[in-house]
């Protein structure tokens, strides 16, 4: 069968359907970030205990794509992306009528384990289905739809949360994000280059840490993490400074400060073109300076070069994490979805070790210590991006001696 090109119909439809996918899968995700401090105020909790609530969601997406990412080499993509899809709504749905912390938490992780059939899977998705010369475009394009989600379930969040309350907003992004499931459902073409394994947990086992042999991988795994632990971090502290004197916004506004999420969609998409066009290792490269230098500008206290310097670093981020998420299935010899799955066990890792540790930071150090321990994480991920440059060369090489 052939592969799916840009410009017809079928890569009309694929894009769209992981759009809607990422959409609701990163609404229900962030959703309660922007209501932390509620939340706090609400159950009488510190910064970073709030937090609770968000990490205990990534940890455990961050596990359990392991094994739905071993799931979908059995039982398909497709199957497997729809069912975590539904899931996760009608949870998000049960979410928003929790009485305690306690319980908002046990339903956030179960949402956690639920949410990651389609991220695990996705990446996957699109590498053995698109055309590798229009692979960029169709993962920046999920890339687009994770941040829209994102941007879109925080906004609505924090603007239910001051008309009706915290409870009613997650019920709010739950009935939305089943709609978005039906929407997929309905429109993803199923996979024509997809072969089923048969269930045996000591080869998938087997097959799973095969990837850990490939240092080029090792390095993609790694940057997922950096990167995915400086950015939650930003955003799971950043409403705590705005509702504070002397900016003191509303949950709405600060909300609304999630708007920024649109450059993400552009740079996703752009970047992830350029590097076709330019070579992964470059603009990855490029996109992780650029992040680099938005988390310095918020140390501004004027509110909209702080609001300016969000949206570079944003910029930066989605930019990174689609050129760094794509290269995985392109790195990776075989049992793709296993090696998305670990990439974004990292990448979720780093949320909740990140976003959890930036707390004590926020806590001792105020908003200076969170821009310096993402600037760390940020040049961190910049030197192991020339590591990984050096790895691929190395292998381009090594493969052009062998033919």
């Amino acid at each position: 069968m052939p592969y799916i090109q840009r410009g017809t119909k079928a890569f009309t439809k694929a894009s769209l359907a992981l759009f809607a996918g990422g959409f609701c899968t990163f609404a229900i995700l962030w959703g309660t970030q922007p209501l932390l401090p509620e939340i706090a105020t609400e159950f009488h909790l510190s910064p970073a205990i709030s937090s609770l609530c968000q990490s205990s969601t990534t940890i455990a997406l961050a596990i359990s794509m392991l094994i739905a990412g071993s799931l979908s080499e059995v039982y398909g993509r497709k199957r497997v992306m729809t069912f975590s899809l539904i899931a996760s709504s009608i949870l998000a749905i049960l979410t928003g009528f929790a009485p305690s912390f306690s319980l908002l938490v046990l339903c956030r992780i179960l949402q956690g384990i639920t949410l990651a059939g389609l991220p695990a899977v996705a990446m996957a998705y699109l590498s053995e289905e698109i055309e590798p010369k229009s692979l960029g475009m169709a993962m920046g394009l999920y890339i687009s739809g994770n941040s829209i989600g994102g941007m879109a379930g925080r906004i609505i969040s924090g603007t239910l949360t001051d008309l009706f309350g915290w409870h009613t907003a997650l019920i709010g992004i739950g009935v939305i994000s089943l709609l978005s499931s039906f929407v997929f459902w309905v429109i993803l073409p199923q996979s024509t280059h997809f072969a089923s394994q048969s269930f045996k947990i000591k080869n998938l086992t087997r097959s799973l840490f095969s990837h850990f042999k490939l240092p080029s991988l090792l390095c993609l795994f790694a940057i997922g993490f950096l990167l995915m632990g400086g950015f939650v971090s930003l955003y799971n502290y950043i409403g705590f400074q705005l509702i504070k004197p002397p900016y003191s916004l509303s949950q709405t506004l600060v909300g609304f400060i999630f708007i920024v999420y649109l450059v993400g969609t552009f740079s996703s998409t752009w970047m992830g073109m350029l590097a076709d066009q330019h070579g992964k290792r470059r603009i990855l490269q490029l996109s992780l300076i650029i992040l680099l230098a938005g988390v310095c500008i918020t140390l501004s206290p004027n509110l909209w070069l702080k609001i300016i310097g969000i949206a570079i670093f944003t910029y930066g981020f989605f930019a990174g994490h689609s050129i760094a998420s794509g290269w995985v299935g392109k790195l990776a010899t075989h049992d793709k979805a296993q090696a998305a799955s670990l990439y974004l066990f990292f990448y979720y890792a780093g949320s909740s070790i990140g976003g959890t540790a930036s707390g004590a930071f926020y806590s001792n150090f105020g908003w200076f210590g969170v821009v310096a321990m993402i600037a760390v994480l940020s040049i961190l991920s910049i030197l192991v991006s020339f590591l990984l440059g050096r790895l691929t060369k190395e292998r381009l090489h090594l493969s052009a001696k062998q033919v």
